[in-house]
């Protein structure tokens, strides 16, 4: 229990050596510095989730996962743990919510950043069928932008393959009506068209050759039409729409798996509207309850030291804080005096010798001048 207990006042960032001398205060850091590890917990889950998806099929997806997860959670630690402790509790209640306002903001922008990926994991269910139905609806326009495109280039020869096949028709309902004429003709059928009489004569020889003439036409038709047909498909293909189909479920659920953290992203944001672009209300509060929930746990270190009142750790901090200030003056002042008194003594030391070096030299040159 010890050891939790320490471990939790590390956490919290206290002077273990000052809080030990005050009961009163153990409780208080105790909870501030369990609020602080486990925030960091969950943004080391969160972070290793966020990763996994950005290396998802690489087979160091889980290995890199985990590596940041943990450096991501321990820069967290870090982070919460420097903001709770560097509030000073000495100002007046403007002052130190003044001096927490920038510690609040990051605060605030912690918890939105940890929440994300952990929202992305609750509503995982919900991503997956809104990344189906907007992959199934993206491979739609493609396909419609495909088939625009297609008839808008090949404009002219789409229109002339229709009158080919208008003229077939045309042509093979004209040559059932001639045939039958023709029959009518050679076995006497009397009609306003036929002459009544049995044999072939001159009418049905002429029959005949209208008949065989737009045989031939028919033929003709046929196989421009087919060419026409061919090339066409072929344009197809070249164009991809051949190629182009709709996804179906086991590709879509392929393609929800390895979807990236920004589609995820995306697929949550849209979670929040209805098709006809409405807001979703009910989907849209759990959402932010979510994301309101770890704010607000970013956040409850510094609300927790900000709200609770000045202990005698604060002031035995503050009077330790002002000791060393002290002791770092007095510090200062021995060194500049040390200094000093060095440099003083190099400084007589140096005049010395300059003087024992000029008297040196003018007993040399008086012996010499006295030599001369």
């Amino acid at each position: 229990m010890k050891k939790i207990t320490r471990f939790f006042w590390f956490c919290s960032g206290a002077h273990t050596g000052t809080l030990k001398k005050y009961p009163i205060e153990h409780n208080k850091y105790v909870g501030i510095g369990a609020t602080i590890f486990f925030t960091a917990l969950f943004a080391s889950l969160s972070g290793g989730y966020a990763m996994y998806f950005v290396f998802n099929g690489d087979a160091f997806a889980v290995g890199f996962a985990i590596l940041f997860g943990l450096l991501w959670g321990l820069a967290i630690f870090n982070m919460d743990r420097y903001i709770v402790s560097s509030i000073n509790k000495e100002g007046t209640t403007n002052q130190q919510i003044l001096q927490a306002s920038p510690r609040i903001l990051l605060a605030i922008m912690i918890g939105i950043v940890i929440s994300r990926p952990l929202e992305l994991k609750i509503f995982d269910k919900e991503i997956r069928q809104k990344l189906k139905t907007a992959y199934l609806k993206g491979q739609h326009r493609k396909i419609d932008t495909l088939q625009k495109t297609y008839q808008q280039k090949y404009g002219m020869e789409l229109s002339k393959n229709t009158d080919l096949k208008k003229e077939k028709d045309s042509l093979e309902r004209d040559i059932n009506r001639s045939r039958t004429l023709l029959n009518q003709e050679v076995f006497g059928g009397k009609t306003d068209q036929t002459s009544g009489i049995v044999g072939y004569g001159t009418y049905a020889k002429q029959k005949q050759a209208i008949l065989e003439e737009k045989e031939n036409r028919l033929k003709t038709v046929t196989g421009n039409l087919g060419q026409m047909d061919n090339y066409l498909s072929q344009r197809k293909d070249f164009e991809g729409l051949n190629n182009t189909r709709l996804f179906n479920s086991h590709e879509l659920d392929s393609l929800s798996n390895i979807a990236g953290f920004s589609d995820r992203n995306w697929a949550l944001g849209q979670l929040t509207y209805n098709e006809n672009g409405t807001r979703d209300l009910d989907t849209y509060l759990a959402i932010s309850f979510i994301g309101y929930l770890f704010i607000l746990f970013e956040c409850l270190p510094v609300f927790v030291k900000l709200m609770s009142p000045k202990g005698p750790y604060d002031v035995a901090i503050s009077k330790i804080s002002e000791a060393n200030i002290h002791y770092a003056q007095k510090d200062k002042d021995r060194e500049m005096e040390v200094t000093d008194g060095v440099y003083d003594h190099n400084l007589d030391a140096d005049i010395k010798k300059q003087k024992k070096i000029i008297s040196a030299q003018s007993e040399y040159d008086f012996e010499r001048h006295n030599y001369d």
